[in-house]
């Protein structure tokens, strides 16, 4: 065969920058990011299309030492990816190349007879001559094939390490058609879209207890028009208050700043209607997750 294809998993600790580069190397917002760390819930997959070859990225939840029924999901979630897809790229930022548990992280997720690369990341705030140190201390830890320093925010390096993976697929079939670059449904991206500016407007750890879930979804006949009815899923009622904020300020925050993103991602105009719900202990509780699509 002449077409090659493959699945390669993005791993790594939390904020290091997966979601960045994935939506770096497809040219499009695939995946939502955040400055807060553990933004990524689920398992997301993004399709390369080249001109003989298709590469299917599978973004993970960061890897991290974690007590909460969610976080391990979470976690379980990205170490089974290591098992599942042809290749695996670690992902590590240069200012935390050396943190506490990287050594075990490679460990646990690294697995025998597949290609392992390592992408050095943010590569834009550290100086040029810091990457080889650190290229010498990430070799002692495991056999890469190949150690690519980039920055996902800029783009330095990525077409470098595209080209990597790319001479590593073996022969095989396009797993999705031309038109596709994603599996994600339109449901769970626009929940994910509002999840995003949950986690840009609000503070500290109120993010994490809150689940977005989309209730309908209708198109208008008469005009380009897509009205969504969504919900935000809280744990408390103090929780409740902050994300609707005095006189629904908050609220309205979020909801404008996700409206433009859909409006881009859909191409038509966007009513969005959000609610907030109290579902006490729902990250704890397991029928809720499985509820809630975790």
């Amino acid at each position: 065969m002449n077409f090659r294809s493959g699945f390669t998993g993005l791993i790594g600790p939390p904020n290091a920058g997966k979601s960045t580069l994935m939506n770096r190397i497809l040219g499009r917002k695939i995946a939502i990011v955040s400055p807060k760390p553990q933004t990524t819930r689920n398992r997301i997959w993004g399709v390369l299309h080249g001109e003989n070859h298709q590469i299917v990225f599978v973004d993970t939840p960061g890897i991290h030492p974690t007590k909460t029924l969610l976080h391990k999901s979470m976690v379980a979630s990205a170490l089974a990816t290591t098992r599942e897809v042809d290749m695996i790229l670690f992902l590590l930022e240069i200012g935390k190349a050396d943190a506490p548990g990287t050594a075990g992280l490679i460990c646990e997720a690294a697995v025998k007879n597949k290609p392992c690369l390592l992408a050095i990341n943010k590569m834009d705030l550290a100086p040029p001559d810091a990457v080889l140190p650190v290229i010498e201390r990430l070799s002692a830890l495991h056999p890469f094939e190949e150690i690519i320093p980039v920055s996902a925010r800029t783009g330095l390096g990525v077409d470098s390490l595209v080209k990597a993976l790319e001479s590593r697929l073996k022969p095989g079939p396009p797993f999705f058609p031309p038109d596709m670059d994603t599996d994600q449904s339109e449901t769970f991206m626009i929940g994910e879209i509002i999840r995003e500016k949950i986690y840009l407007f609000t503070r500290d750890e109120l993010p994490y207890s809150t689940a977005v879930t989309v209730n309908r979804i209708e198109e208008n006949d008469s005009r380009p028009l897509l009205s969504i009815w969504a919900a935000i899923h809280v744990e408390t009622s103090s929780q409740k208050k902050i994300i609707i904020g005095t006189g629904g300020e908050m609220i309205k925050k979020i909801g404008t700043s996700a409206r433009r993103d859909l409006e881009s991602l859909f191409g038509v105009q966007i009513y969005l209607d959000l609610v907030v719900k109290i579902e006490k202990n729902w990250s704890k509780n397991p029928k809720s997750l499985r509820r809630l699509g975790y």
